[in-house]
């Protein structure tokens, strides 16, 4: 969540330390586990040390946490969370880099119109050649306004504010080290109207945008391959697995509504991009398999997933996801099955499919993307 101290670390000794103070333990309790050179007040110094870097649950980092989430509510911008990580934070240097990484992988053929892209979100380290392939196909395009649904990673870690909300949408502008985005203000002004007083399931309260990656990394390749201006709409699409358990469910009433007022942002001088990955599978994410060993399944529920994505059949799409209710969490469920709600009549093409092996973990995440034109 980014609470502590920023570069903050521990040394491994203090593990002992850390397993004892669990709520239930006194500093008496925990004296009883040292020696006798430590004293009361050296504990309770230690314990000053962890809280002031926000490690403690208290209400130091009650208060501090939540500051932390108003400040950025209340900011004008949105400040990358990738950068300097998966790719350079100095703009020369990250020229250079997807310079070289769009002659050295395999392009698509550039279109002249498209209606969306859908496109992982995986770290640029690992996927660079599937970004290209996806990116390289729209170069030639020039909208003024981008609708991106992106998968919300960390809005279930708000359970209270987004409980009743899965389209969560911010007006920042979103600053990348290749330049930075505004938002189309006067466009989320009109959906703020339109939502104001139905189910629609849309907050404007945007602190889940605040540590997620997944729309970020689509405007670093949108500044790379675009030269014109354009605005977007950034929009995170939350969990909607009330759908695979239910039949008209609220979820579903939600996403409907939603989906009404995205068509109504459909225009010649609109594109829309959805940001999302497939399969996340292995030891990493709980089963009991190692990755390496579910290749084959995983792959046969991928490419079905991505042909009914690319057909635009979004109840057989949620007909998959319901089959053993999402095996191998499929993150991008939820935004694509948003768009294709949205455009029901829709089709594609699969540009391109990878898989990250993480064999020290024995886990797998798996990613492609499909152009609709």
């Amino acid at each position: 969540m980014g609470y502590t101290t920023k570069d903050f670390t521990l040394p491994i000794e203090s593990e002992t330390m850390l397993s004892l103070i669990d709520g239930n333990r006194s500093v008496e309790d925990i004296l009883k586990f040292t020696s006798e050179d430590i004293t009361k007040e050296q504990i309770l110094g230690y314990v000053r040390f962890l809280d002031e870097h926000a490690l403690l649950q208290s209400e130091y980092f009650s208060e501090h946490s939540e500051l932390m989430e108003s400040d950025y509510e209340h900011a004008p911008y949105h400040i990358s969370t990738t950068s300097g990580i998966s790719y350079p934070d100095n703009p020369d240097e990250l020229y250079k880099l997807l310079d070289t990484a769009f002659k050295e992988n395999e392009q698509s053929k550039p279109v002249t119109s498209a209606k969306a892209l859908y496109a992982p979100h995986i770290d640029p380290r690992v996927g660079i050649s599937s970004y290209v392939k996806a990116f390289s196909a729209i170069k030639n395009l020039k909208p003024k306004c981008v609708v991106i649904l992106g998968t919300s990673h960390y809005a279930g870690l708000y359970e209270e504010m987004y409980r009743d909300t899965p389209f969560i949408l911010s007006d920042k502008t979103f600053l990348m080290p290749n330049g930075e985005i505004k938002s189309d203000i006067s466009e989320l002004t009109q959906i703020l109207k339109q939502v104001q007083d139905d189910k629609s399931g849309v907050s404007f309260y945007d602190r889940a945008h605040r540590i997620e990656h997944s729309i970020e990394l689509h405007l670093l390749f949108l500044n790379y391959i675009w030269s014109h201006n354009f605005e977007i709409i950034p929009i995170l699409v939350n969990s909607l697995d009330e759908l695979l358990y239910s039949k008209n469910s609220f979820r579903e009433q939600q996403l409907e509504a939603f989906s009404s007022v995205l068509r109504q942002l459909d225009n010649d001088d609109t594109f829309f991009l959805v940001s999302g990955d497939l399969s996340h599978f292995g030891h990493k994410f709980g089963d009991q398999k190692e990755a390496s060993k579910m290749f084959d399944e995983v792959k046969l529920n991928d490419e079905r997933f991505l042909n009914f994505g690319a057909n635009g059949s979004p109840n057989k799409l949620i007909s998959l996801m319901k089959e053993e209710y999402d095996p191998y969490r499929i993150c991008g469920f939820p935004p694509l099955l948003t768009f294709l709600k949205t455009f029901p009549e829709i089709s594609g093409n699969i540009l391109s499919y990878d898989l990250w092996d993480e064999r020290e973990r024995e886990s797998a995440v798996s990613f492609g993307s499909i152009l609709f034109q």
